[in-house]
Order: C-alpha cells, then sequence, then structure tokens
C-alpha cells in the first residue's frame, strides 16, 4: 500500500484550498497489467483527489497511446480545456502514465504553468499546487536539464572526434559508397556508375519524377531494394558529399577521395534544379511519355481493383 506522504506534508493552508482536478490516465497497449489499467489509474486518481479535498470536474483516458508524444485524443483536449481556466491541476497515476520523460514533463509544466495549471503524480514527488512541490520540481527540472546539457556535450565531443577522422556517422553509406572497418567511406565501382548516371540523366531530362520513373522501368532499385521516387532523386542531387564535401560537427572539407560528381557537373545540376526560383520562370508540362506511363499506371491498378471485387 502507498503511504500518502504527501498529503500529510502539506500545511494545513494547502490542504483547505479546494483546486479542480482533472484526472489524466493512459495506457500503451491493452496488455497492461491490472495495475496500470485506466480504470485503476482513474480510481487511484480520484481517491487522491478526495483525500485532499479536491473537486474531479474531468477524467481524460487515453487507452493503446503511445507516450512518445503529445499526440493523444484525449491529452490534446485536455491541453485544450487548461487554456480555459476550467481546472487547476492534472493529476496522474505516474509520470510515465502523462510524458514520456522528466524533460518532456519540465516542458508540459511550462506550457501548463501559462495558465496556472498545476501538476500532481499520486506515487511520486511531483506536485506543483504547493510552495514545496514547486522547489522540489524546479530541482528536479534543473537536474533534468544538466543531464540533458551533458548528453548534448558528449555527444559533440564524440561527433567531432569522428569528423576528425572523416569517419561517417552511422551504419548506412550513401549510394555509391561503402564502409570501411574503420567506417569511413570508400567508393563503390558498380554504384559509383549508377550516381554518375542519375546526375547525367538528370541534366538531360530536367525532371526529378522522369529519372525516377526511367530508373524504374529498367527495374533498377534503390539501394534498400525499393523503387525510385523524385524525392530519392533529389536527396541525391542535392547531396554534397558527392562533390567531396565532407560535413560533420565543426568539420567542413573537401575529401578527394569521397568524390564521385566533377565540380562542373554538380554545379550544373543545381542550376537547373534552381531555375523554378528565378522571377517569372515557370515549369515545363509534364513529359507525355511520363503522362501515358501515369495512365497506364491508373488503368491497371483500376483492373485489379475490380478483379479483387469479383
Amino acid at each position: 500500500m502507498i503511504e500518502d506522504t504527501s498529503i500529510r506534508e502539506r500545511t494545513s493552508e494547502e490542504q483547505d484550498k479546494q483546486l479542480r482536478a482533472a484526472v489524466y490516465a493512459r495506457t500503451s497497449s491493452q496488455s497492461r497489467g491490472h495495475s496500470y489499467s485506466l480504470d485503476e489509474q482513474v480510481k487511484r486518481g480520484v481517491q487522491r483527489c478526495e483525500a485532499l479535498g479536491w473537486e474531479v470536474l474531468f477524467i481524460y483516458r487515453d487507452e493503446a497511446e503511445s507516450g512518445s508524444d503529445t499526440d493523444r485524443p484525449m491529452f490534446q483536449e485536455m491541453l485544450g480545456m487548461a487554456k480555459n481556466d476550467v481546472f487547476d491541476v492534472v493529476v496522474f497515476w505516474k509520470l510515465d502514465r502523462f510524458s514520456r520523460s522528466l524533460m518532456h514533463a519540465v516542458q508540459l509544466e511550462e506550457e501548463l504553468r501559462e495558465f496556472d495549471v498545476y501538476l500532481y503524480s499520486v506515487t511520486e514527488q511531483i506536485d506543483t499546487t504547493s510552495a514545496t512541490g514547486r522547489f522540489n520540481f524546479r530541482n528536479l527540472a534543473s537536474a533534468a536539464e544538466f543531464e540533458r546539457d551533458m548528453i548534448k556535450q558528449r555527444t559533440n565531443i564524440g561527433v567531432n572526434g569522428m569528423a576528425e577522422q572523416r569517419k561517417w556517422p552511422n551504419s548506412n553509406a550513401p549510394l555509391g559508397y561503402t564502409l570501411t572497418e574503420e567506417n569511413r567511406l570508400s567508393i563503390d565501382d558498380e554504384q559509383r556508375e549508377l550516381v554518375v548516371n542519375i546526375f547525367e540523366m538528370y541534366i538531360e531530362e530536367w525532371s526529378m519524377p522522369e529519372v525516377a520513373a526511367q530508373l524504374n522501368e529498367q527495374e533498377i532499385p534503390t539501394s534498400d531494394g525499393g523503387e525510385w521516387t523524385a524525392r530519392a532523386i533529389g536527396d541525391i542531387l542535392r547531396n554534397d558529399i558527392y562533390r567531396g564535401i565532407y560535413e560533420l560537427g565543426d568539420v567542413t572539407e573537401h575529401v578527394d577521395e569521397y568524390q564521385i560528381i566533377d565540380d562542373e557537373t554538380f554545379d550544373r545540376v543545381r542550376e537547373i534544379r534552381m531555375r523554378f526560383q528565378q522571377e517569372g520562370a515557370s515549369r515545363p508540362p509534364m513529359p507525355l511519355t511520363r503522362k501515358e506511363r501515369l495512365v497506364y499506371d491508373v488503368r491497371d491498378q483500376y483492373q485489379e481493383f475490380i478483379q479483387s471485387c469479383r
């Protein structure tokens, strides 16, 4: 049984103050245990409010919703209602039911504080309705901010260390390269040819969708085995690594051994990409071959749909 130390430690003045409460409960899946069920969370929240003399006016329940962000239906409704001065405190069973982390809760507390709405956890020392609770929460917030800064500092040190050795920051090399044992880029001859072809095709076609369509017609897969899209083509055409520009952390440098596309070709592609930003410029009509291709794709999809309905 949980000891209600938070009730005992509150001053008589704070206990006499009746607050309007909103109880919030959340489960991340329907397989949660009984102690974390929505009904149990609401029950404990209401019981705590009754013990503190608070009036429960709203109950918000998010079932099978992730706590990784605030994009939860009832949570968003609760935030919206908080702006209307209809309750004073949000009561929840446990921090991880309310937010994904302490740092996330700090951000939410700052947002709710603008509307004079407090936070209260039934099972933890999170209570911003009292002066002592607010002081403790600020200490927790400071500790969370310090931890975040330390993580950022360590990350920056690690990134800059990799950059000094011209290492690639992850395990996925861009198209045209493989990774060495030291995690440096090494040009792959077969993929290099594909990258060069993409740049040359774009200079000829002036259309990312058309380049993607031609590659798909030739049944040339992307690096992950999928189909080409205009966005995938654009990502390649904009990537400075293909002209040998390595950027990571505080390092920006030309690395000869990483260059696949010569500067003249890269600059020409950029001119074509930026042409529509010139004053008065307009996009050319879709090529007839691509129009026909799209029409046939739609027809094929329609026929497949009809067959599936029979």
